[in-house]
Order: C-alpha cells, then structure tokens, then sequence
C-alpha cells in the first residue's frame, strides 16, 4: 500500500525521485531535446501550491508529483500539476491515481475552480490515467517545449 505526504520541493526524498523521473525523461525522448527544468520550492509551499511523495509500506519513496498555482483560467483560480511520477517497479499499483486524487484533493482545498496540466504524447499511460480520472483535452496554456498535450479538470 502507498501513502502520501507532503514534503519540500527541495527535500532529498524528492529530489532523489526528480533525479530519476528527469534522467528517465532525457533518456527516452523523440529527438533527444528534453529540457530539465527543476521545480521552484517556494511555488509549492501552501498555499501557492504543494509537493507530495507516494511511500510504501516500509518507508521509501516511491513516486512524487505537485501542484502550483498559475495565472487564472477563465473560471477563476486555477492549479497545474507538475512531475507527476512513479518508479517503474511501482507502476501498475494505483499509485498514480493515488498521487494524482492527492492532488486534486489539495487543489480543491485551495479554492481552485480548473485543475491543468502538460504531458508528451510518447506518455501514454499518463494519457490513460488522465482521461479515466476527468481532464479532457484543452487548448495549450503555456509554451512547455516538452509537451505536446494539454489537459484540464473543472473543480468547482
């Protein structure tokens, strides 16, 4: 079973885990162009926004994902959510959505009315859990020269 905590952006827990999900990034993407960009700390302190790390059973970390505040949508206050991760040995176990409701939950809490986020089209399990949990396809909000799909949730 996994469970979630938040932690600092900057923490050795999710570093450790930026680290992998950025090397694994680089080291698979069409054309070899991936620019890693590690996330600002402050953008994730409550409440602009929050980091989390899915743990075992045992304690170890083994997926991360967070939220930021971003310029408002058309429907008022508006979250992305960014390095949404899980190592390879722990995919296929929930822990995505497990990491990924966390999230939502968070944003919710802070009062946003549109959850969004970015991917690459060579993601598609991402693009699977996305769909089965609400986000539908919307129009590119920002110029991310890693993605090629943008996703968005209505909270309110």
């Amino acid at each position: 079973m996994l469970t979630v905590r938040a932690v600092a952006a900057d923490s050795p827990a999710a570093r450790g885990l930026l680290d992998e999900y950025f090397a694994m990034r680089a080291a698979g993407f069409p054309g070899g162009a991936y620019r890693t960009t590690y996330p600002d700390p402050a953008a994730f302190v409550p409440p602009a926004g929050v980091f989390v790390i899915a743990e075992d059973d045992a304690g170890a970390a083994r997926g991360c994902g967070g939220i930021r505040r971003i310029p408002d949508g058309p429907s008022g206050l508006r979250y992305e959510v960014k390095h949404l991760f899980m190592q390879p040995s722990a995919r296929g176990l929930g822990g995505g959505r497990i990491v990924l409701t966390a999230l939502e939950a968070k944003a919710r809490e802070f009062g946003a009315a549109d959850l969004v986020l970015d991917t690459h089209h060579s993601l598609d399990a991402a693009a699977g859990l996305y769909a089965s949990s609400g986000f539908a396809a919307i129009p590119p909000y920002n110029d991310n020269a890693n993605a090629t799909r943008w996703y968005g949730k209505p909270l309110t």
